[in-house]
């Protein structure tokens, strides 16, 4: 039995079918695990799912460029679930149209915000300018995030983590905080989801409220626009 399975592990190295195959299957345990467990951010699927491929890539001896051959069709997926946002959106277009005034002052503020504190706190407490660097983006989506630590000379691998801490970390105050702040309203709860915790924010919002998950999607876009011009600026001052 085992030398079968080694064989399929030694066939499905030279296919992207390990990669792929590899990251479904540690995603969809992981949904599974997560389900029984508490419900905070260290045991949301995405981290788990994680820490499972990172450990069979390390038992096994896989380097990543081979993971990644089958990983790059899960990655590209991205683009696609990006875009489906617009389905939610398009079933709150009311309430977009009457927040309309004050979608892009919030989600400017948001971002100026999120990219201004993240470096004066880093730069303060002595980190290397190529980690503030690295801190600028982490509000947005990770491929915009990579993009932006790379153009103004941070590290993209660097950045993606703070993406991901980012997001887990917004997916686990942000319900604590807005009781605390008594906002109720699933339009100011969504762009502020959106607007810091981009994705991982986002999908939590849209299992709990439609609109509220509609106005997150809306913030991940024009967030990621405003970074990409406000954090070069920023720079600057690094």
């Amino acid at each position: 039995m085992n030398g079968q399975f080694t064989a399929l592990f030694v066939y499905l190295q030279t296919t992207p079918l390990l990669g792929l195959g590899a990251t479904l299957v540690a995603f969809q345990g992981a949904s599974v695990v997560s389900a029984r467990l508490p419900r905070i951010a260290l045991f949301n699927p995405m981290p788990l799912a994680i820490l499972v491929l990172v450990v069979l890539l390390l038992v096994t001896g896989t380097p990543y460029s081979v993971y990644f051959q089958g990983g790059q069709y899960v990655q590209f997926l991205l683009g696609p679930a990006t875009v489906a946002l617009a389905v939610p959106m398009h079933a709150n277009l009311h309430h977009i149209r009457r927040s309309a005034h004050a979608i892009l002052p919030a989600i400017v503020a948001g971002a100026a915000v999120a990219a201004g504190s993240a470096m004066a706190i880093a730069h303060a407490l002595g980190a290397p300018r190529e980690i503030v660097l690295s801190l600028a983006p982490k509000s947005v989506t990770t491929p915009i995030a990579m993009g932006i630590a790379e153009q103004i000379g941070g590290q993209p691998a660097l950045a993606a983590v703070f993406v991901l801490l980012t997001g887990l970390t917004a997916v686990a105050i942000a319900a604590p905080l807005m009781r605390l702040a008594r906002v109720r309203d699933w339009r100011a709860q969504g762009l502020a989801g959106g607007t810091a915790g981009h994705g991982l924010a986002t999908a939590h919002l849209l299992t709990i409220n439609e609109t509220g998950g509609a106005f997150a999607g809306l913030a991940i876009g024009i967030n990621g626009v405003v970074t990409a011009v406000l954090v070069p600026l920023l720079a600057r001052l690094f």
